[in-house]
């Protein structure tokens, strides 16, 4: 079992949109329309968006491979790049993803592990994300890692608006 972490550099822009695209399906396509769905992708992982997150100093990217192949990736952010929140105090957990084929392998818990070391070498008193309300396995993971609850926000895939809870580990 062989895992390791390679911090994205734009060089990685076309394999982080494709792996977004991919979990974020995965993960949704059974509880959004596929006209919502394929909105959201369009957007949020446009390439050009993404080269501008990958060149935000504020933000990091990192691909988790298992035995030489993309596993899954996390994207963490500091302030003022949160998007919410934003203490400097906190770094934000925004995405953590693992393709389905890589589930149930111990490897949520390397990439939740990376994002506490960013933190914890960052000086961070906690750690925060936002989860769909209605997504139980995630939840679960969460809790499974001392996250509780500490607020909701509004999360649009395309016009749709769901819930997020807003979760925090204290570190």
């Amino acid at each position: 079992m062989n895992k390791s972490f390679h911090k994205c550099t734009q060089e990685d822009v076309y394999t982080l949109q494709e792996i977004s695209c991919k979990t974020f399906r995965e993960t949704f396509a059974d509880t959004n329309s596929p006209e919502e769905l394929q909105e959201f992708l369009d957007k949020a992982y446009d390439v050009e968006k993404l080269k501008e997150e990958l060149a935000n100093g504020n933000s990091q990217f990192y691909f988790l491979y298992f035995d030489g192949a993309l596993a899954g990736y996390l994207k963490l952010n500091e302030a003022p790049s949160q998007t919410e929140i934003n203490d400097k105090n906190s770094l934000e957990i925004q995405r953590l993803y693992l393709l389905r084929e890589f589930q149930g392998k111990g490897l949520g818990k390397e990439l939740m592990g990376k994002a506490i070391e960013v933190a914890k070498a960052g000086e961070k008193k906690y750690v925060w994300l936002g989860v769909w309300e209605h997504n139980e396995k995630a939840l679960t993971f969460y809790k499974k890692y001392d996250f509780y609850k500490i607020g909701s926000h509004s999360f649009f895939v395309g016009s749709d608006e769901q819930t997020d809870d807003i979760m925090r580990k204290d570190l």
